[in-house]
């Protein structure tokens, strides 16, 4: 007799222990990240051959094994029926984002972000206590980190998704095709604007960014051999002047930084020239509670830091304020760790 134990789908605790066990996730995929599992894993090989390769236990190795199977990084098959071994494969997201080979490659990104945020956590309590932005994490901070943060962070989360979210929001825009001068302002590694410039071959226009970092940007612009299209410019958005005459402006994850975003948006607005567009890809905290608990888990380290995160509506709110006009939304746009909100706004044709 087959006895149904009848209770909820689920016990209501259950979402807080997976809080402990997502801690044991990253663990696991930090490590197969330190180990350079997924590039060992391009073809499938039993965990024995992977502990002898690596000089790893066995045992443990076929367990670590199955938890990345689990986690959908790893696909697993029997050779035959006779096969008693499993024999692993990185999976095919695994392979495009994970393996260090992969021109995507986002692992590096993916543990700079997870320490980053552990170190958050261990300092929450004295945060809390004193309200010292010096003891709360930073990714950044000096000009060396910055720097090397838009060659290495900041660039493979482009290349993972900043980039392709860039051209499905502007390349389908009306405006873009005519486009022939662009600002991609806050543009770290420059590699939205590379594509953006690529995607309409009439397309030239500026980068502007840190001083710090807009020397990853003339790097990688002379290795896409856009030199003669793509000019950079360096300086404070606040205080520093980045052009104007713009058809075309991208900005994205920029006004967190700003201490008033009104005065930065009328700049901006300033900076296009009548009938030009800005495309402001910005994390804003949701309405709805389980969408809002994504945005805080990683904003919430910036906004102890005394940064900007609007609430719904507010990026749009504020455009509207300062001028902008035929202005549109775009919700849950892929970004890196969180999805944002797009707003985009034209200044009126005179």
């Amino acid at each position: 007799m087959t006895l149904l134990f009848k209770a909820p789908v689920s016990h209501p605790l259950q979402p807080y222990w997976d809080l402990s066990l997502a801690s044991v996730q990253a663990d696991v995929m930090r490590v197969a990240l330190e180990l350079k599992l997924f590039n060992l894993l391009a073809e499938p090989l039993p965990a024995s051959v992977v502990a002898s390769r690596l000089h790893l236990h066995a045992g443990n190795t076929a367990y670590l094994l199955d938890m990345l199977w689990s986690m959908r990084l790893l696909e697993r098959q029997k050779a035959d029926e006779a096969e008693s071994d499993w024999h692993y494969r990185a999976s095919s997201l695994a392979a495009r984002y994970l393996d260090q080979d992969s021109p995507q490659h986002c692992g590096d990104a993916w543990s700079l972000r997870l320490h980053a945020l552990r170190h958050f956590g261990q300092q929450l309590r004295e945060q809390l206590r004193s309200g010292e932005a010096s003891t709360a994490p930073r990714l950044t901070g000096t000009a060396a980190n910055w720097q090397a943060a838009a060659r290495l962070q900041i660039a493979q989360e482009q290349r993972a998704a900043t980039v392709e979210a860039a051209l499905a929001l502007i390349t389908q825009l009306p405006e873009f095709s005519r486009a022939t001068r662009m600002l991609d302002l806050g543009a770290g590694p420059a590699l939205v604007a590379i594509a953006l410039a690529k995607a309409n071959p009439t397309l030239h226009g500026e980068v502007f960014d840190l001083p710090e970092t807009i020397s990853v940007a003339e790097q990688n612009i002379a290795v896409a051999g856009l030199g003669a299209r793509l000019r950079c410019r360096s300086g404070d958005l606040t205080r520093d002047d980045f052009g104007e005459g713009y058809d075309l402006i991208w900005c994205s994850s920029v006004l967190h930084f700003v201490p008033d975003i009104d005065q930065a948006l009328r700049k901006i607005h300033a900076a296009l020239r009548p009938g030009g567009v800005l495309v402001c890809a910005q994390a804003e905290i949701p309405e709805r509670r389980d969408a809002a608990r994504q945005m805080l888990s990683y904003y919430l380290s910036m906004r102890m830091l005394g940064r900007q995160l609007t609430h719904a509506g507010g990026l749009r709110q504020a455009m509207q304020r300062v001028g902008f006009s035929a202005l549109e939304t775009l919700h849950g746009v892929p970004f890196p760790m969180t999805p944002v909100t797009a707003v985009i706004g034209r200044r009126a044709s005179q």
